[in-house]
């Protein structure tokens, strides 16, 4: 199957070639056509499959050759969880539509109002937004819905981690009731659920990334080692590896930082980019980092959603994840497009638990490689993912309640911390 046999436009076939694509990928073979009959999308579908294409594509295909957009309105309003996802959406959209008459932009926090104001007061085809800037704007009178024909939610699960549900649900409130709406979600938990079936019309559903699913290209790799010792490690393997490409995760924006410090000492490039950070500092960050100036790029999970990079080689997890769910979304990061990548997790004897977690998660034990000069005092253990995960006793009456360890699903320490 080519790009050419999915009903896209001359123009857009264009620029897809432009960009050195020929082959869609699953989920744009199944989405693009079905957007372009008409239908509903309900998709699951991770990151680094492609699926931004997947939806912009036939997007402005169906926007292409209209009148122009009246001031203040909107025909497609794409919502995404972040400031770094909305600007990579946005990026595409301008890429694949270099050869059309379409207006888009891209609205979020962070910045200064004014200018996105004056973008909108010009009409725009497509609008990529974060909810709570996108809610200022429209209170501010500076966008209107009344005429939106498409609304997509990107990353839906994310949303719902961040706490964006009920600023989604005011936004649903003032759309019209017509409209085609495509939600992608990686995962899908129950709110997700009610969500979509209050918003989708007999929706096609698309599912091209099972919930427990890690990109077959990704080499996955355990490097035990003690905890004191994992800035040692890290530094030995990007110097004797000469990685020149590395995004590393880190659980928090304390972390972050120290790891920024801890590197540059050994004279490696290195930059954090977490919540904390100014949107110019997030985006210089990343733009130096794509250009080769910066040889690591230290992120929370939730600052590093939208990092989309062409043939990046390898992921650290510094830090496991405390949800499992995220470790496939940090490692997602390479293996794009069906390129090779390595994903690397360097793990001390506190994160068994969370790597038991992820192992169950995949259905999959991970390859543990001890590095030469680095072997740690206790043996990381080898637990059979497959194995239910032991329930623990409850806590009796009159029992010491010190010995009791809140659940780590309570609260999501990679969001507080990004």
């Amino acid at each position: 199957m080519t790009f050419e046999t999915l009903g896209l436009s001359e123009p857009i076939l264009r620029a897809v070639q432009a960009s050195g694509y020929d082959t869609p990928t699953p989920i744009q073979a199944q989405a693009i056509p079905a957007i372009l009959s008409g239908s509903d999308i309900m998709a699951a579908a991770q990151t680094g499959t492609g699926k931004t294409a997947g939806f912009t594509l036939p997007m402005l295909h169906l926007l292409a050759n209209r009148d122009r957009v009246k001031k203040n309105h909107t025909r497609a309003l794409i919502l995404t969880p972040t400031r770094e996802l909305a600007a990579q959406i946005q990026d595409s959209i301008v890429t694949y539509s270099k050869y059309l008459e379409l207006r888009s932009t891209v609205v979020f926090g962070g910045v200064n109002i004014n200018p996105q104001m004056q973008k909108l007061n010009k009409g725009v085809d497509i609008l990529v937004a974060t909810p709570g800037r996108l809610l200022d704007l429209f209170n501010q009178k500076a966008v209107r819905f009344d005429e939106i024909e498409f609304l997509v939610l990107d990353e839906a699960d994310r949303m719902l981690d961040m706490g964006f549900i009920k600023d989604i649900k005011k936004i649903i409130n003032l759309l019209p009731k017509k409209r085609q709406n495509l939600l992608f979600s990686a995962t899908f938990p129950s709110e997700i659920r009610r969500l979509s079936t209050s918003i989708l019309k007999d929706p096609v559903e698309i599912d091209v990334s099972p919930r427990n699913s890690t990109v077959a290209t990704i080499a996955q790799k355990v490097h035990p080692v003690d905890k004191m010792r994992k800035v040692e490690l890290l530094s030995h393997l990007i110097r004797t590896g000469n990685w020149n490409q590395v995004l590393v995760f880190s659980r928090t924006k304390h972390g972050s930082d120290k790891l920024v410090k801890q590197l540059s000492r050994d004279n490696i490039n290195t930059v954090a980019i977490h919540g904390n950070k100014s949107q110019s500092q997030r985006t210089k960050a990343l733009a130096d980092f794509k250009n080769f100036k910066i040889q690591v790029l230290v992120a929370t999970d939730i600052a590093s959603r939208g990092i989309d990079i062409d043939q990046l080689s390898h992921v650290v997890n510094f830090d496991l994840p405390d949800v499992p769910e995220d470790y496939i979304h940090r490692i997602g990061r390479t293996g794009r497009a069906g390129a090779s990548g390595i994903a690397i997790s360097l793990v001390s004897l506190e994160e068994i638990k969370q790597l038991k977690d992820i192992e169950r998660l995949i259905k999959r034990t991970i390859e543990r490689e001890d590095v030469v000069g680095f072997e740690p005092i206790c043996t990381i253990p080898v637990t059979d993912p497959n194995k239910p995960a032991k329930s623990r006793p409850r806590h009796k009456p009159g029992g010491r309640a010190s010995n009791l360890r809140p659940s780590r699903r309570l609260g999501r320490s990679s969001q507080a911390s990004a």
